[in-house]
């Protein structure tokens, strides 16, 4: 069953222990406005995946994080998020791989949750195990009347 959230409220989400980032909902409107990002559409037709899940995740964050707690400049000073910030903070491998897994990847199990079964690994049949027993010989055709 798809729960709904009427709220639309905006949420803490640990990234690391002492950062967390109050973030937007992961609506269709923030998803959409993402993929037309001009960095987004910048990433070169030859770049990897990785490289475009990098610029993905870095302009969904521009758009998504309002608050953050437990980050700061050099000198240990709290600093509001900005575009720069944003884009630095996602530059630490952890805190990546933690924004995907706590934000990102909600959407992204939503869109799995339609599905009636979990993905098959490679194609529709390469999950399944073949338990039939091959036929010895061809089947009769019916009896017409």
């Amino acid at each position: 069953m798809l729960t709904l959230d009427l709220t639309n409220a905006p949420r803490w989400h640990d990234l690391a222990p002492g950062v967390r980032v109050q973030l937007r909902p992961l609506t269709t409107a923030l998803m959409v406005a993402t993929r037309n990002d001009p960095a987004v559409e910048a990433v070169p037709d030859e770049a990897s995946d990785e490289e475009r899940a990098v610029a993905f995740a870095k302009a969904l964050a521009r758009r998504a994080v309002i608050a953050w707690e437990g980050i700061g400049d050099a000198e240990s000073k709290p600093i509001d998020p900005s575009p720069e910030a944003i884009d630095a903070l996602l530059d630490i491998w952890p805190i990546f791989e933690a924004f995907q897994l706590t934000y990102v990847s909600k959407g992204l199990l939503l869109e799995q949750e339609k599905n009636a079964s979990a993905l098959s690994p490679n194609g529709p049949s390469a999950g399944a195990i073949d338990i039939a027993t091959p036929a010895k010989r061809r089947a009769k055709g019916a009896r017409r009347g």
